[in-house]
């Protein structure tokens, strides 16, 4: 890795990143938001961009350090640290795990409880894996985990939000050996700390203790959590301002078909490009003269003011709407 005056310069892997994630995000119907922002922030603070490199902290002063942080009440060691990467690969391979991850997560639940659960992950992973150095050196006089060892990286969230997930399935894969999802974390836990030399066991330990204890009290608490209803609010606040140019300036986007609302403008007459039914209230094209949902004649649905014929309201508008349904397959069957 070659560091420039602004930072470290990509050699290839961040562009695959960047062009996977876009694939991703592409095919998806709804894009998660709070996992687009994780890994773009990630990506940012490693890259230091000119504009943010003069209020970003040294990696040298985020380096996660138990002793360092009880003994100078350092936050931003305990905050930043896992948004920190020693280098392209470290970097790489934590996002797409955080993007396989968060889409599943995020698109499970609303985008606000995502982004509490991973404030709640982040925060009680942190503090676990401080609780367990400062006892190793209480307990056991084991001074390397207090003093010695310094970490960075997401992979302690990551393995919390690996946990969380595993919850929701039976089976998992790790490596892609299939193992039950209640070892998966703990399976991946030791291949990692094998195959991979230098990782930090104890961060990546506190983070599969951070899920389960989250899984647990989630269980046992009924509705959202304050920390949701917080950045709910917040959100709202902030989307404040688009709701209101909406409303000063509405615009209805053209239908050709489609089931729209309920009630509203005149039935059986061309609206913007289509006509709606009376007898169903189904959205037709302004060049169909028979409705495609039940077959009832636009002519038939009624005079200028609305109202139907008895006809036309015996002949359909009774109907259940699985009937209707199946009319329409028939008529698009033929």
């Amino acid at each position: 890795m070659v560091r420039t005056r602004n930072g470290p310069r990509s050699n290839g892997m961040l562009p695959l990143l960047a062009l996977h994630a876009a694939s991703e995000y592409y095919r998806l119907d709804r894009k998660p938001p709070v996992t687009a922002g994780l890994i773009a922030a990630n990506s940012l603070i490693y890259l230091r961009p000119a504009f943010l490199d003069p209020i970003l902290p040294s990696l040298q002063e985020v380096w996660f350090n138990p002793h360092l942080i009880l003994k100078n009440g350092d936050l931003k060691r305990f905050f930043l640290s896992p948004f920190y990467h020693v280098g392209e690969s470290h970097l790489v391979y934590n996002m797409l795990s955080l993007l396989w991850k968060g889409i599943q997560l995020e698109n499970s639940m609303d985008s606000a409880e995502f982004a509490s659960m991973v404030a709640v992950l982040l925060g009680m992973s942190q503090g676990i894996s401080l609780l367990i150095s400062k006892s190793l050196l209480a307990f056991f006089d084991y001074e390397w985990a207090y003093y010695t060892e310094y970490s960075v990286g997401f992979s302690g969230v990551l393995f919390a939000m690996k946990v969380v997930l595993n919850s929701q399935t039976e089976n998992s894969y790790v490596y892609g050996i299939p193992i039950p999802s209640r070892y998966a974390a703990w399976a991946e836990l030791a291949l990692v700390q094998f195959l991979v030399p230098g990782v930090s066991f104890i961060g990546h330990l506190g983070g599969i203790l951070a899920g389960l204890v989250y899984i647990q009290l989630r269980g046992s608490y009924n509705g959202s959590d304050p920390l949701t209803v917080i950045i709910r609010g917040l959100t709202g606040v902030l989307k404040w301002p688009v709701r209101f140019l909406r409303r000063m300036f509405p615009f209805r986007r053209r239908q050709i078909s489609g089931r729209g609302p309920i009630g509203g403008g005149q039935r059986g007459i061309s609206v913007s490009g289509f006509w709606r039914c009376h007898a169903c209230t189904y959205e037709n094209s302004a060049w169909l003269d028979v409705c495609e949902m039940c077959s009832t004649n636009r002519r038939a649905t009624g005079s200028a003011n609305g109202m139907a014929s008895p006809r036309s309201a015996h002949y359909s508008g009774d109907l259940p709407l699985e009937e209707l349904r199946r009319r329409r397959m028939e008529r698009f069957g033929r």
